[in-house]
């Protein structure tokens, strides 16, 4: 699930882009930003594919054996029980899903090996060994021989991996989030009527987090050239060019959020910029942004230029 920290990572990559990018065109990258933003969930919908369709190709494996010219008892009588995986199956009728599936294209088709591998490795395993023995099944089992294939075999697999980094060029950002929606499905999927269980959601109230990040990114640029202003009259005694552009960038975001997000404490905003500076930009930048803003924010509070509401209400 999306919150709050991620979305602000994402307008800052795509406003550094904007900055780098020869061509401005707000409203053209601000569509590029939601697409990004919405390819956290179609990676997230494409590794739930691989995880069902990994217990389908149980199918495949016991015909290949069935066409094998000395067959094992084990080939002539193989044991199915993943194919009809509890979670699996849940997961094939669940509506949201199935929806998902469709309108991101997911087909594991064009590389029928990586099916193949990862039950080959799953096949090869204790755990496996263990699952089949168990003559019962609860929802409950179902789901740990899943988060196994998922944890163990897939996320520890480097071919499977550069798979989905080739695919979703943020996979380096992105996959922490989506694993987390993954672990959250697995925990949330606790009703056997397929019609209940809920996929997790793009973030806790997707409304309101659209709204804010598309906010912010398109009042930070269109600002861009009185918040840089606001900047240069407290660094004179910097060259330009010493200021590192992701600085500035983070300090134009957070004068934003001061300015344009009434309902955000001062405080939190003043932190989230200071712990991405240290993720994002130079050992040096933390102090730095701290000593720019504080002086920006002491100014804004003399004019009266703040105007917070509720929750966001301006904490000396």
């Amino acid at each position: 699930m999306l919150n709050r920290r991620y979305l602000r990572i994402k307008a800052l990559q795509n406003i550094f882009a904007w900055h780098m990018a020869d061509k401005k065109d707000i409203k053209g990258d601000l569509k590029t930003l939601m697409q990004s933003i919405d390819s956290v969930y179609e990676m997230y919908i494409w590794m739930l594919s691989l995880m069902v369709e990994v217990t389908e190709f149980t199918a495949n494996d016991a015909a290949e054996r069935a066409n094998k010219f000395i067959k094992t008892a084990e080939d002539i009588n193989p044991n199915m029980k993943l194919l009809h995986n509890k979670f699996s199956v849940l997961m094939q009728q669940n509506p949201e899903y199935v929806s998902a599936v469709k309108k991101y294209k997911v087909d594991w088709g064009f590389d029928p090996e990586i099916r193949k591998t990862v039950y080959n490795s799953l096949k090869a395993s204790k755990e496996y060994a263990d699952y089949l023995a168990d003559p019962n099944e609860s929802l409950e089992s179902s789901k740990d021989i899943i988060k196994y294939i998922f944890r163990k075999i897939i996320l520890k697999n480097q071919a499977i991996l550069q798979v989905f980094e080739e695919k979703f060029i943020n996979w380096q950002v992105d996959h922490e989030v989506m694993k987390g929606m993954v672990a959250k499905t697995l925990k949330n999927f606790t009703f056997e009527d397929p019609f209940k269980n809920k996929l997790t959601e793009i973030s806790a109230d997707w409304v309101e987090d659209s709204k804010f990040v598309q906010d912010l990114f398109v009042h930070t640029l269109q600002n861009d050239a009185k918040y840089q202003e606001m900047i240069a009259d407290r660094t004179k005694n910097w060259e330009s060019e010493r200021i590192a552009l992701m600085d500035t960038i983070l300090m134009k975001m957070a004068i934003c959020e001061l300015l344009n997000f009434p309902s955000i404490p001062v405080k939190v905003t003043i932190n989230e910029y200071l712990e991405l500076s240290k993720d994002y930009s130079t050992p040096k930048s933390n102090s730095f942004i701290n000593g720019i803003l504080d002086k920006i924010l002491g100014d804004l509070k003399k004019n009266n230029t703040i105007k917070k509401i509720g929750r966001g209400l301006i904490e000396d």
